[in-house]
């Protein structure tokens, strides 16, 4: 029997207006200075003045900084960083996408410590939370606002890395459907699957476990049952709604258990060829499961079972057929693109990606059936044309 641990925000709110709830955590914390991390595209849209109306109404003080980037690099928060340095906020609301929250929760340990976020490349166990944080997500995909993971590219490398460690895990989230009311379709489809992603990673991982589990499925019923309709239909509050929270779920379910080797396959993509993340883990998510199909027929039944009552007088392969075929229907669905050679990539490339990837073993490491290198290319080659 192994052991397992689940850590979690410790305060969440969620609903419809539950963005007004920002000033009792304000006020229960005592805060008197507020650093809101955000981009130019959510500024613009007028999500980041719904929220500075509730700061405002209990007269917190507050800063933006709206200068954050999607897919940053450790560069990029080294940039935030000397941006804020002389601020002196009790706390950091972030309002945006898992871009944002990965910078925010990465200055929540970093601000005013004597380490450098190139000592946490080296050593993410030295991470400290040093200022509490607020996660107010605009997606529903990343999962950012549960994890205690940030995601970071190291243009020297051309990857990517992941930096964990549980003090990243934020204080409070709020999850409000207004926030993702008008959210663009492709947006909908590339962090939405990524969110799928999560949860099947999470429930075929080595780690998997009671805990993670529950999140796992969970959030995959919500995910496989919404996204096409909010991706269809966009006034579909309630399948927005619906995948705001399996999101969270996914995020809850990557602090207990791990994501696999669609990740690790993903992230020399991102690196190199500066592929959006979810669009990446979308476009390799099927080859993947397809690999693992043998190794995890129980896990792939359980969530079928779950999500489509029907099969239960079915066997553990069709089931796991099933799951297969629903996740690339919703790749196609979505008009997610499905090969890789639309961003750049070349056959000439594939040796780079191979090595890249294999070197992922915090992540390779958690997949139930070994890549060897030649698996591994042979995935990649798969998506190239």
């Amino acid at each position: 029997m192994k052991n397992y641990h689940l850590k979690i925000p410790s305060s969440l709110f969620g609903g419809e207006n539950s963005v007004e709830k920002i000033g009792d955590i304000l006020k229960n914390e005592k805060i008197k200075n507020a650093i809101v991390f955000t981009d130019k595209g959510i500024k613009m849209s007028g999500l980041t003045d719904i929220i500075l109306k509730e700061i405002e109404k209990v007269n917190v003080s507050y800063e933006i900084f709206d200068n954050l980037i999607p897919e940053p690099s450790y560069k990029d928060v080294e940039n935030v960083m000397n941006d804020i340095k002389n601020y002196d906020g009790d706390i950091i609301i972030a309002i945006g996408g898992g871009s944002v929250m990965d910078v925010a929760k990465l200055c929540t340990v970093l601000k005013n410590a004597p380490y450098t976020i190139k000592d946490l490349l080296k050593d993410p166990s030295i991470a400290h939370k040093k200022i509490k944080s607020i996660m107010i997500p605009t997606t529903c995909g990343t999962g950012s606002e549960a994890t205690c993971n940030a995601i970071v590219a190291i243009p020297e490398d051309e990857t990517k890395v992941g930096i964990v460690n549980n003090d990243l895990i934020p204080d409070y989230v709020i999850l409000d459907p207004r926030m993702i009311k008008s959210l663009p379709k492709s947006i909908i489809a590339s962090t939405g699957v990524d969110a799928l992603a999560h949860c099947v990673e999470c429930l075929t991982s080595k780690k998997a476990n009671p805990f993670s589990d529950l999140y796992s499925l969970n959030g995959g019923k919500l995910i496989f049952e919404n996204i096409r309709l909010a991706y269809l239909y966009p006034n579909d509050r309630r399948a927005k709604e619906n995948m705001l929270i399996g999101a969270f779920y996914g995020g809850i379910a990557i602090t207990a258990s791990g994501t696999t080797a669609v990740h690790a396959l993903s992230y020399p993509l991102g690196g190199k060829f500066h592929i959006p993340h979810g669009i990446s883990n979308a476009i390799i998510f099927a080859q993947v499961m397809e690999f693992n199909k043998n190794a995890c027929l129980e896990q792939f039944s359980r969530l079928c079972d779950l999500i489509n009552p029907s099969y239960a007088n079915k066997s553990k392969e069709e089931k796991a057929d099933y799951i297969i075929s629903e996740i690339k229907d919703i790749v196609k669905v979505t008009e997610i693109p499905t090969n890789i050679s639309k961003y750049g990539v070349q056959l000439s490339d594939i040796d780079f990606l191979v090595n890249s990837a294999s070197q992922i073993t915090r992540l390779l490491n958690n997949n139930l059936k070994v890549l060897s290198l030649d698996d591994i290319k042979n995935i990649y080659l798969k998506i190239l044309s």
